[in-house]
């Protein structure tokens, strides 16, 4: 392939670290994927971030996904990510990875032939001393491919948002430190390979780096051209997915996707192997939160016959006293829950839930699985309910917990036939594991979406787990409202003279 003349230059300043003159990759998608003029594009990027002024702020952010489309369609979204960020923290390098729409890598490729990224707001300083080190340390996973960031857009398009986010904002060329209040230097890295190890040993390189210290964006949209409604369904999925934080669950979802037949699906999700890298430094200390979902159908009703999905959410980390699942609790669990449905089906009485296989596991295990919290237990045949039963008291060991509601989701719920032993291999899985409860004395306390509410008085009670949040446009006073007079039976300003507790929903 022909090189570019910027791309020529970027090599030949590549192994030349005494260069004076700072090399500068231009904006290439300027009047393409965003407006061109610097006062339009602030006002078009301001006017994006102020729909979502009351965003919730997150200080213990980790690392956003955000959609690279033209701003016309992905910039509402993208910008709902943007303004969870906290402006007072200043993070000392922002890690940008998305996907490499031009060149096949079969690796991934970091920006180390340019000092700064231009955009019509100014140029953003590209940290070419850590660039640098990732190829070297990497074993050749990561190196430098001028093609690859020559025209790509994915990184880019983020620069804007980041800029009017930390408003006074760009560096200037020649500086060697970057100034309170603007954009920390980044490190670009575009990513194509499906090769599973290679993404691992990403991951293992980049691990060291994902720290309180950084903050790390991952570009990506998400279903590609097929009708509108497919491409709810389909998003529906790959986002409850990219939600659990199960890279497994992720992979096995894209690939489900793209045997379900549906028409025009060319892909799940264009950064695909950005996301995997990501969550495979995720461990349970971390929580993805999903903040906003459209398509390109909902733009001005734009053509619904061939759309492109677009997601935002945040990685956040965890309390380090928070309660956690790791992912062997999540699969012991499930095998408990599995197992308690077949000992049912093989006779054995529900009052003595066989744990042998377990036992030992168990009683080797830190106290998670023997905690007493709540917990739901759902089953799906073919995407369908097919059973739900949950205990919200903290009266038992987790373990147990699961196992008593596994079965009685399988065989106890009034609004089903009990699960045959044909249909078990068609059943599907769901635990809700419920966090310890903690008493509030305020709303303000509690956070939408996040939080369940428990409201007790006297001998009434009621309670919404998290997810009702994502099904209903409530508020958060609506959403204690509803509970309060729906559930517990108070009226709907009984929860004011009541005793309320909030808790989260770890769902797998």
């Amino acid at each position: 392939m022909v090189l570019t003349i910027f791309a020529a230059i970027m090599m030949m300043t590549t192994n030349n670290s005494q260069t004076t003159t700072p090399v500068v990759r231009p904006a290439t998608q300027a009047n393409r994927f965003y407006d061109g003029n610097a006062q339009s594009l602030s006002q078009e990027v301001d006017s994006f971030l102020s729909l979502h002024s009351g965003s919730a702020i997150y200080n213990n952010v980790a690392a956003l996904i955000v959609p690279h489309a033209g701003y016309y369609f992905s910039g509402n979204v993208a910008a709902s990510a943007y303004m969870t960020l906290p402006t007072g923290k200043q993070f000392k390098r922002i890690f940008l990875l998305g996907p490499s729409h031009h060149e096949w890598l079969d690796g991934a490729s970091v920006n180390t032939g340019a000092d700064y990224y231009a955009t019509p707001l100014g140029e953003v300083k590209v940290d070419r001393e850590t660039a640098l080190k990732l190829t070297e340390d990497s074993d050749s996973v990561f190196f430098y491919r001028p093609e690859a960031h020559a025209q790509e857009h994915c990184l880019e398009v983020q620069l804007p948002f980041l800029q009017r986010r930390y408003v006074g904002g760009s560096s200037s060329i020649g500086q060697d430190s970057i100034s309170e209040g603007s954009v920390p230097p980044i490190v670009p890295i575009v990513i194509s390979t499906n090769d599973y190890e290679k993404l691992q040993r990403m991951a293992e390189v980049l691990k060291p780096y994902f720290t309180d210290e950084n903050l790390f964006i991952v570009s990506s949209d998400f279903s590609h051209y097929p009708s509108y409604e497919d491409a709810c369904e389909v998003d529906v999925l790959t986002g409850k997915a990219v939600e659990s934080g199960d890279v497994g669950r992720f992979i096995a979802t894209i690939e489900a996707n793209a045997r379900s037949g549906r028409r025009n699906l060319a892909t799940s999700a264009c950064g695909e192997f950005a996301i995997i890298t990501l969550m495979l430094m995720l461990d349970g200390n971390y929580e993805v939160k999903h903040l906003m979902y459209q398509n390109s159908g909902d733009i001005d009703d734009h053509d619904h016959s061939r759309v492109v999905g677009y997601h935002s959410f945040a990685v956040l980390r965890r309390d380090s006293n928070a309660f956690v699942l790791s992912d062997d609790d999540k699969r012991l669990l499930k095998e408990i829950a599995l197992n308690s449905i077949k000992d049912s089906l093989d006779g054995k009485p529900i009052a003595q839930p066989s744990l042998n296989s377990q036992r030992s596991t168990l009683n080797s295990q830190p106290s998670t699985l023997n905690s007493k919290c709540g917990a739901f237990v759902s089953l799906h045949k073919h995407g369908q309910l097919r059973g739900c039963i949950g205990h919200f008291g903290e009266d038992m060991p987790l373990h147990e917990t699961v196992a008593e509601m596994a079965r009685a989701a399988a065989f106890e719920d009034p609004r089903f036939m009990p699960v045959s032993r044909d249909e078990l291999d068609d059943i599907d899985i769901e635990i809700s594991v419920l966090t310890p409860m903690r008493r509030i004395h305020s709303l303000d306390e509690f956070e939408l979406h996040r939080h369940g509410i428990y409201i007790r008085k006297g001998y009434r009670s009621g309670t919404f787990l998290p997810q009702v949040a994502d099904e209903v446009n409530w508020t958060k006073e609506e959403f204690v409202g509803h509970c309060s007079r729906d559930k517990a039976g108070l009226g709907w300003d009984g929860w004011r003279d009541a005793e309320l507790y909030v808790y989260e929903a770890i769902v797998f």
